[in-house]
């Protein structure tokens, strides 16, 4: 039985949305600890800080349910297709990074997401 390629990119935005917000949970985190490690007890003390923030166990959460996602999709489909289309996950990154955390998404930033949209493009038509 083969799994239908609607089926493998639904799995794999799935996947990357999952990272998109983990990553977007975990950032709001250290920006809101701040950053200020220049020893071994400090660091450990931000870890420990880390810790006390529900959005970083929300972003272990999610990364953990996008690779036992992934693991299926690696199952159904063949590694260098499925991640070639993985690629999404810069495009929503950096949409989702303008967006809620206010950075700014420079002319050569959108032409590298350009080129990975078209390249994620041919990837996908290369499958059919």
């Amino acid at each position: 039985m083969t799994v239908s390629f609607l089926f493998i990119l639904s799995l794999i935005f799935i996947t990357d949305l999952m990272d998109t917000i983990g990553q977007l949970a975990l950032k709001a985190s250290i920006n809101a600890v701040g950053m200020d490690v220049n020893s071994i007890q400090k660091a450990l003390w931000l870890i420990i800080r880390l810790m006390r923030f529900p959005r970083v166990w929300f972003g272990f959460l999610l990364s953990g349910m996008s690779l036992l996602v992934w693991l299926f999709v690696l199952s159904k489909a063949e590694l260098g297709f499925a991640f070639s289309l993985d690629s999404m996950r810069y495009i929503l990154i950096a949409i989702a990074s303008a967006i809620f955390l206010k950075e700014k998404i420079t002319a050569g930033r959108w032409m590298g997401i350009f080129c990975v949209v078209a390249g994620i493009f041919l990837v996908a038509l290369g499958k059919h």
